[in-house]
């Protein structure tokens, strides 16, 4: 019922735009900025190392499908790294109220 949505980005400030852009929208009840990231992976054939950013976001599975698609819109990288993660289990109460921030209407 309930995921993490695990998203990698350029910058702190990106993360930041859309971290709160999927709360506004009420995508997601919570997400997470941890410290940066070095990253090394392979792009166009070359082995490339960067510093990213990472987004934890805290959802419903059911939304999962329209994040990615929002992640995309907003998105700075060509194929950003967006991977879901179920929840398999967790506080009864952190998921109640996880599952009534994203009920709420947006609008408010």
């Amino acid at each position: 019922m309930f995921a993490i949505v695990y998203i990698t980005t350029s910058s702190k400030e990106e993360s930041t735009r859309i971290g709160k852009k999927l709360v506004q929208e009420r995508l997601s009840g919570c997400v997470n900025i941890p410290n940066d990231v070095k990253s090394f992976y392979y792009w166009e054939g070359n082995i490339e190392e960067d510093t990213e950013s990472v987004l934890l976001v805290k959802t419903k599975t059911s939304k999962v499908e329209k994040i990615i698609k929002r992640v995309k819109e907003l998105h700075s990288y060509e194929n950003p790294c967006i991977v879901a993660l179920p929840i398999i289990n967790g506080s009864p109460e952190y998921l109640n109220w996880l599952n009534e921030e994203m009920e709420r209407d947006s609008n408010k």
